[in-house]
């Protein structure tokens, strides 16, 4: 089986390793079959076609995902897939200023996100929208930010979900610091402890943000769970021109595991975190997750995938759909039916429909907004600039009535 370690460091015989010039036929081929594979250190409890797998060292942490459980993950998915192609198709219709899929992502997403307890903090990059519908974010709340009239006004401390970072992998410099935090006010040691888990994409890993944030976490023991979804693709540069090595095993370097679960399994996901958590939690981490997916669809609504990337490639990874793995193993096993299907999909339907009306009919914020949630104490000097600001508005709708 070709890895990425083979792309760049081939067996002998199979000609040179690939440098920054142009690869050979033979290593883009033997890049593409990684991309595709995942290699033998893959944790897989659902396989694409919906067979369960055993796993001695998973298992017991979805011991109780039982038939009703396991319908619940796949209604989230569902839902929050459908939410994403109608913000998709509002961005097209010039609703929304951008949108950021996360087509494909839908398993990482739900099954992370689910893993968290309510006194755990989770740090989003730009496209955990699946993340925040499982810390109970209305959906809605992420819409004003890519209409481009909100930053997010969640209570990020109620959900346990920050902010999005637009800036790449800043976001793990401040979880990684949130869960120093943690430690040194002892929040960590057993389990009912807490736990950070921050979120970012193979491209990240290239930032020396997250190398920092890596450094500093291993330094001090900090309870976080560094959640790399791996879509395979940095905007339009594949993972194997990044790196040498699968990325779950640079967590060796730092003195911290690091491991590979298939992210699209749902309940790989769920169990790979869960316990990466709890480790967290006893005072063991930090822990790398590596969730091997892919991204199928474009980077962002500006970005044109056709360019950088083969449809085989696209056409291998839909017979590895996140969702469809999870219905075809509930019909099987005789875990759901039709008409519980017919009723998710229905239910998806009217949650994009009432995304659609808000959308279409939200307002704009009043201009005194910008200064809201600045500080946690009031600030004479922010209170100053306000009033110098309104003032200086007033003067246009005064011009106006003349």
């Amino acid at each position: 089986m070709s890895s990425p370690e083979q792309w760049t460091r081939p067996e002998p015989g199979a000609g040179p390793a690939a440098t920054a010039a142009e690869p050979t036929p033979e290593q883009v081929i033997a890049g593409l079959r990684a991309t595709t594979e995942g290699g033998t250190e893959l944790t897989q409890l659902l396989n694409p076609e919906g067979e369960r797998l055993a796993s001695p060292r998973f298992d017991p942490y979805v011991a109780d995902i039982d038939a009703e459980a396991l319908r619940g993950l796949y209604k989230d998915m569902v839902l929050v897939r459908r939410a994403d192609r109608e913000s998709n198709a509002m961005q097209r219709q010039g609703q929304l200023g951008i949108w950021v899929p996360l087509l494909g992502q839908e398993a990482a997403q739900i099954g992370s996100g689910r893993a968290l307890q309510p006194q755990d903090m989770a740090f989003p990059s730009y496209r955990e929208h699946g993340v925040a519908y499982a810390r109970g974010v209305d959906f809605r709340e992420l819409l004003g930010i890519f209409r481009c009239s909100d930053h997010g006004g969640w209570d990020f401390k109620r959900h346990g979900f920050h902010p999005y970072t637009i800036v790449i992998g800043n976001q793990v410099l401040n979880a990684t610091g949130y869960a120093m935090g943690q430690k040194f006010e002892g929040k960590v040691g057993d389990d009912d402890g807490e736990a950070t888990i921050v979120y970012f994409g193979d491209g990240a890993t290239s930032q020396g943000d997250v190398h920092e944030g890596f450094v500093w976490a291993a330094v001090y023991d900090a309870p976080v769970v560094f959640f790399c979804q791996n879509n395979q693709w940095a905007i339009s540069e594949p993972t194997e021109r990044q790196s040498r090595l699968p990325l779950y095993q640079r967590a060796r370097g730092y003195g911290f595991e690091g491991i590979r679960v298939d992210g699209n399994d749902v309940l790989g996901c769920l169990a790979v975190s869960r316990w990466a958590l709890e480790e967290c939690r006893r005072g063991n981490g930090p822990v790398l997750i590596e969730a091997f997916t892919y991204r199928m669809d474009a980077h962002t609504t500006t970005d044109d995938p056709t360019r950088y990337r083969l449809s085989d490639e696209l056409e291998v990874w839909k017979h590895k759909d996140p969702i469809e793995r999870v219905r075809a193993h509930l019909a099987r096993t005789g875990g759901a039916d039709q008409a519980f299907f017919d009723d998710v999909q229905a239910e998806a339907d009217r949650f994009a429909a009432e995304l659609r009306d808000f959308c279409f009919n939200m307002p704009d914020p009043p201009p005194e907004r910008i200064f809201s949630e600045v500080y946690a104490d009031p600030s004479p000097q922010l209170d100053a600039q306000r009033e110098e600001y309104l003032s200086y508005l007033s003067g246009f709708a005064e011009a106006g009535g003349h």
